[in-house]
């Protein structure tokens, strides 16, 4: 095999590792009605659930630091590897609220030790000609990862397949073949491991000079990752009680579409300045939340779909906008500090309102919830 294919074979061996893994993160999306009828779910303890990965990603994202520049990509890989693995075995016990809670962390940690270091290692696999399309790449395999796992498990239960046990034993035979992508993609660490920079925990933080880009990222993406936290921890409910729409599948395909325009909106903005995409993201994340309001008033499904689209290809597009304007304007040597800083921050954003939410639903009921939700949205 010529070295022009075998990059490109360790490239896509590399993606699947990362695709087969970020689905997982997302397979109980629209398993929550059956989890609630087993267990009897209350709006604010299913969003807890939900919640309690972000738990687990910042845990990750904290603690690991620079592991993978001390002991090379795929070692860190393997050990997300391990914990997605472990989720997926606790998911498979006997259902109770502390298994959905310790499933999810586990989850979460195998999301926040790949999220970093998979992009890392796909960008570092392609040659510096083809650095745009393996940003791509990664970009695809982690947001279609949280968009497959939706959609298989909502197939599943669709079929009447033991739902609550077959996407996890399809998780594990996935992981499976993760582990043999990470072997084939081998690793781009390379010097001995005494000259490498040692291994420390991140300390989130902003220096100064990168302060003006950070503030926009940050408050922007916080808003669209709260939307993206929303539909995944309370779309199933909505469509089941609001607008009487009860089907499993249906409620994984709506999940996975908010993925899928989230990377369409990435990557019709990946050749746009920062600065202009930034802007625009904002603005369309106010027309979504109005037609996410007008759909939950109307009880429109058009509507709620096309309020999905836009307000998924809005928060991709913010994301992606404040990543690289943020990357941009921070010092080299503490790029990756303040870069994590920001994950920080989308991941209070995907897990604190939502709680929110769960909490006033309970009291005041979802509708009047999700709506209470958007004009905080459209405040911010």
């Amino acid at each position: 095999m010529s070295r022009e294919h075998a990059w490109r074979w360790r490239l896509a061996a590399a993606a699947f590792a990362f695709w087969a893994t970020m689905l997982g993160t997302t397979l109980p999306t629209p398993l929550y009605g059956l989890y609630m009828q087993r267990l009897g779910l209350s709006t604010l303890l299913q969003t807890t659930v939900f919640a309690a990965y972000a738990v687990g990603v910042i845990a990750a994202l904290v603690a690991a630091g620079q592991a993978s520049d001390r002991f090379g990509r795929r070692p860190v890989l393997a050990v997300g590897l391990g914990f997605a693995a472990a989720s997926a075995v606790v998911f498979l016990l006997p259902v109770s609220v502390p298994g959905l809670l310790v499933g999810r962390v586990l989850s979460g940690v195998s999301a926040g030790l790949f999220t970093g270091e998979a992009t890392a290692l796909v960008s570092e696999l392609a040659p510096q000609r083809s650095a745009r399309a393996a940003s791509l790449v990664a970009t695809a395999a982690n947001i279609g990862g949280l968009g497959s796992g939706p959609l298989l498990a909502g197939a599943v239960a669709q079929l009447g397949w033991a739902p609550l046990v077959v996407p996890y034993a399809v998780h594990l035979v996935l992981l499976a073949g993760a582990g043999a992508g990470l072997v084939v993609a081998g690793e781009t660490v390379s010097g001995a491991v005494a000259e490498r920079p040692p291994w420390r925990p991140l300390r989130p933080a902003v220096p100064t000079q990168a302060r003006a880009a950070f503030v926009p990222a940050a408050v922007s993406g916080f808003a669209g990752f709260a939307c993206l936290g929303l539909y995944s921890a309370a779309e199933p409910r909505v469509l089941r009680q609001l607008l009487d729409v009860s089907a499993p599948l249906a409620a994984g395909a709506v999940a996975a579409l908010i993925f899928a325009a989230s990377v369409g909106g990435q990557a019709a903005t990946a050749r746009l300045a920062p600065a202009r995409v930034l802007p625009a993201g904002c603005a369309a994340l106010l027309v979504g939340t109005a037609l996410l309001a007008a759909s939950l008033e109307l009880a429109s499904l058009p509507l709620l779909l096309l309020a999905t689209v836009v307000l998924g290809a809005a928060q991709g597009a913010c994301f992606r906008a404040g990543v690289a304007e943020v990357g941009a304007a921070s010092p080299p040597q503490r790029r990756a500090e303040v870069v994590s800083t920001l994950f920080v921050v989308f991941c209070v954003a995907i897990s604190v309102p939502v709680v929110g939410v769960g909490a006033l639903a309970d009291s005041v009921g979802l509708r009047v919830a999700v709506l209470a939700f958007e004009d905080v949205a459209d405040v911010r």
